[in-house]
């Protein structure tokens, strides 16, 4: 099911339902789903300060494409549970750390990934940024970095 920029669920017309069942062996871009390993990364940050911005104009992000937006944050191991309890209101799952993302950091507590499709732009990854910072900081951590994947070219 195809995302709006904050993650919510939009209903496809039926004319756009059938087009997409005409495009091949590719999944539809309304069918993504947070754990399909075909995805690759085509934007991330391991660096605060720069911008989300900055970030999505350097990478290889299409932005007319639904995208899955994943963040990676670390929390002591008793308080993941409510962190991901939470960032579910918000239509995010927990989904596995890539391995490359927790290579060379040296981390106190849990590292854990969340993550959600929606339709992306600088301005909502700046507020989905934000988001898990309030949310690690609640939980006595921090976010790692963010990354967005799309499917192959």
């Amino acid at each position: 099911m195809a995302r709006d920029v904050n993650g919510n669920p939009i209903e496809a017309s039926r004319w756009k339902q059938w087009t997409s069942r005409l495009g091949g062996n590719r999944k539809p871009n309304a069918e993504l789903s947070v754990d399909d390993p075909e995805l690759v990364v085509t934007a991330e940050s391991f660096d605060d300060s720069v911008a989300a911005s900055t970030t999505l104009s350097d990478s290889a992000w299409r932005e007319d494409e639904q995208s899955v937006l994943r963040h990676i944050l670390v929390v002591p191991p008793g308080a993941v549970q409510k962190a991901v309890e939470l960032a579910a209101q918000d239509h995010y799952r927990r989904v596995p750390v890539p391995a490359q993302a927790s290579r060379g950091i040296d981390v106190e507590g849990e590292l854990f990934a969340l993550a959600r499709v929606q339709l992306i732009d600088a301005l909502h990854v700046s507020q989905e940024r934000s988001r898990m910072a309030g949310l690690a900081q609640r939980h006595g951590g921090t976010v790692l970095a963010w990354q967005v994947l799309q499917p192959p070219r």
